[in-house]
């Protein structure tokens, strides 16, 4: 059963990624989801850098959803003073419900556009 939930998700986030590429006008905002922690890093595809990045494995010990918040809030703040305002968000395979959309509401509430 892991298996497949595994390999599902790695189909899925290759198909996302085969539309989704950031550049340096306008780079992608990727996510990953472990089962205790959250992580976003903003992605320049073409230089291959990466501009911003948090996550919530040094944020306070809140639920997830809310550390998914949190994350939001801190990469939207670290690109905008990076002066990136618009990002491309790759959910990375994982559905747009829970820490997923938490993130991606936050981040637009801070100020980023996508």
């Amino acid at each position: 059963m892991m298996q497949k939930k595994v390999t599902g998700r790695a189909r899925r986030k290759l198909r996302i990624r085969k539309k989704v590429h950031g550049t340096s006008a306008r780079p992608r905002l990727a996510v990953f989801r472990s089962s205790k922690h959250i992580y976003a890093q903003v992605i320049d595809d073409s230089e291959g850098k990466t501009i911003a990045h948090a996550s919530s494995v040094t944020g306070p010990g809140a639920s997830k959803v809310e550390s998914a918040k949190s994350v939001g809030n801190a990469v939207a703040k670290a690109c905008i003073d990076k002066g990136v305002e618009q990002v491309v968000f790759d959910r990375g395979g994982y559905r747009y419900h829970g820490r997923v959309r938490a993130l991606a509401e936050s981040a637009r509430e801070a100020g980023l556009k996508f």
